[in-house]
């Protein structure tokens, strides 16, 4: 019997990720495996909710307190558990700092490793093979695909995100941010701040 590989449902479904998902969630909906309610709630904790915000506290407070940023550098893992962002894809984490003379990044070379509690949802960009390749090879360039140009004489570290570590980058702290609260300064930070590909938003 000749096969015909149009029988396999993955014939069916469009070439494009973001298609292909949708085209799952409907037919999963349609058999009654999922509810798509509670899929946008999901969705919605980890975008809204557990991160990036959360991550952005973690920064905000580590500008603000010594003692705090002291502690975060020294046991990240502890620390942010403490906050009570932990659990799947947060049980390892450590802080990296930029400073003038350092800037981090970090990426997933074997995966998409991420801090899930702090961060949320990966973006595209970071599960890509493209940023997977090319940050390693030449950080400098994709920095500036970003739109980031550091001063030459600042160095770039890239650090390997993997299951047993997850890393958080501490942004620099802008100029003009001085007296802010923590909520304040919290909004300065971005998601892409703390995977290094961005630098904090300028205090107004």
């Amino acid at each position: 019997m000749p096969h015909d590989h149009h029988d396999h449902p993955h014939a069916l479904l469009p070439p494009e990720p973001a298609l292909r998902v949708k085209a799952l969630e409907t037919i999963l909906t349609r058999k009654g495996l999922i509810d798509p309610g509670a899929l946008d709630q999901i969705i919605d904790t980890y975008q809204n909710k557990i991160g990036p915000k959360n991550g952005a506290q973690v920064v905000a407070r580590a500008w603000s307190d010594p003692g705090f940023r002291d502690a975060l550098m020294q046991d990240a893992t502890a620390v942010v558990a403490d906050l009570g962002y932990f659990g799947r894809q947060g049980e390892h984490m450590v802080a990296v700092e930029n400073t003038p003379d350092l800037h981090n990044m970090v990426v997933c070379t074997l995966c998409s490793c991420y801090p899930w509690p702090l961060l949320g949802i990966p973006p595209a960009w970071y599960k890509s093979d493209a940023y997977r390749a090319r940050v390693v090879r030449e950080p400098r360039a994709v920095l500036a695909d970003f739109g980031v140009t550091l001063p030459k004489e600042t160095a770039v570290r890239v650090w390997d995100s993997t299951a047993e570590m997850r890393y958080l980058v501490i942004p620099m702290r802008p100029e003009g941010s001085e007296g802010l609260s923590v909520d304040e300064l919290a909004a300065l930070v971005s998601r892409d701040s703390m995977i290094g590909t961005g630098l904090a938003k300028v205090a107004k």
